[in-house]
């Protein structure tokens, strides 16, 4: 799922139009009024500082997520700020400007806004009611095929049947249990899987199938669609190392074989540039930022880190202007594809990415305890090291006492700095 990709369908979404993949970068320009409620939310809660109007709910979630992932205990009102969103069914839209006004018929609620919250709450722990009604509602607009499309009663789609996937593998709920009409979501997902034999995107999953019925290669779809095959959700961790394979065919190819296909489709697709182009118009050349970093995190997820090293290595030298323009949702994107390689997202070609996403709302309460506990670990053992070398000097530790007292430093001193921890 990209930033690009969220805003248009959100903005199709508001006319009752779903079928295509391709989406704007970022939100639409905030209108005069849009941006006095971005303002007025963003002081309660809400991450980044654009009209919310078609991405509140979907940006929020992402980026209370990466900052899980991080190490980062959100802030209690930007936590607030989501469950606030919630319809009394269950569901989320993009964003409602009023939460005490009860949702109805004319609130466009849809999955993949729902599916999101659910995973970002589940991390934050704490909500297990808001996130129970989620998936009741979730499971309630199950498509008969399996799947789900964006809003409900729409045809099922590979990124929103993946996302909500994500949402229900995150909850510690078996997809594979989650049916309608005999099928399930893996089913939905795997009928929008391209065979090898296509002369043109083989492996690659399509969006949803044309007016024809005809299934047709999308990028977007396709890094959705192998987390989706892996039973994986938006954050993810380096799967098992595997050699990079072509697209193979079998008579009924497994989840995990439609994954390597796809793989297989994106290391392709990335081989040239080192990044995804965008479907949209403009410049034919225009990279994808922001499904660069989903493929990257999609080929590390399918077959380890090293499977996603050009396009990471280009994300790092090009992407950082773009997640500064595009805002916290692009900051939690290329925190994804950090954390699925590996990667320290505080040190992503020089910038910290953590740092940046968290000054995009409210300060977080800070590190997680187990976070803290790790990096006072390091410290004694820093601490211990430290001290070994001392006690090895040749001239004794007695010497390195000596010389401190010649200084006036004191021992007491000496032994009050080691005791001294680095704050995280």
């Amino acid at each position: 799922m990209n930033v690009r990709r969220r805003s248009s369908v959100a903005a199709l979404a508001a006319t009752a139009v779903i079928g295509v993949a391709a989406a704007p970068a970022v939100a639409a320009d905030p209108s005069p009024s849009a941006t006095t409620s971005a303002t007025s939310t963003a002081a309660s809660g809400l991450y980044g500082s654009g009209d919310p109007q078609f991405d509140g709910v979907w940006r929020q979630s992402l980026a209370l997520l990466a900052q899980d992932s991080a190490g980062v205990v959100p802030s209690s009102k930007a936590v607030k700020w989501l469950t606030d969103q919630q319809c009394d069914d269950g569901s989320f839209a993009p964003f409602r400007a009023d939460p005490a006004k009860a949702c109805d018929a004319e609130t466009m609620v849809d999955t993949n806004n729902t599916a999101a919250a659910v995973q970002a709450l589940w991390a934050v722990g704490g909500h297990g009611d808001v996130v129970d009604d989620a998936l009741g509602w979730l499971k309630s607009v199950q498509n008969e095929d399996g799947g789900w499309g964006y809003s409900p009663g729409t045809p099922s789609d590979a990124n929103s049947t993946s996302v909500v996937i994500g949402a229900l593998t995150a909850t510690e709920t078996d997809p594979e249990g989650v049916e309608k009409n005999g099928k399930s979501p893996y089913d939905a997902l795997l009928a929008l899987a391209l065979p090898c034999a296509e002369d043109k995107g083989a492996g690659a999953f399509a969006f949803q199938p044309d007016k024809d019925g005809k299934l047709l290669a999308n990028a977007d779809a396709t890094a959705a669609g192998l987390l989706g095959a892996l039973g994986k959700g938006l954050v993810t961790e380096a799967g098992e190392k595997t050699d990079a394979a072509s697209c193979a065919d079998t008579d009924e190819p497994t989840r995990e074989q439609a994954a390597a296909n796809a793989a297989a489709y994106l290391t392709d697709a990335l081989a040239k540039d080192g990044h995804l182009k965008s479907a949209l118009g403009g410049s034919p050349d225009q990279p994808d930022y922001g499904n660069t970093a989903d493929a990257v995190a999609a080929l590390a997820a399918q077959g380890g880190a090293d499977r996603a090293a050009g396009p990471l290595a280009w994300l790092k030298k090009n992407a950082g202007q773009w997640a500064e323009e595009s805002g916290p949702a692009a900051y939690a994107q290329l925190i994804f594809a950090a954390h699925a390689t590996g990667t320290d997202p505080r040190d992503f070609g020089g910038a910290d990415l953590v740092e940046q996403l968290n000054a995009t709302g409210p300060a977080p309460q800070g590190a997680k305890a187990s976070d803290k506990a790790s990096d006072e670990s390091k410290d004694e053992e820093a601490k211990k090291q430290e001290d070994e070398k001392k006690d090895d000097s040749p001239f004794g530790v007695w010497w390195y006492v000596g010389v401190c007292l010649v200084f006036g430093i004191g021992i007491g001193f000496l032994i009050s700095n080691r005791g001294k921890k680095q704050q995280p």
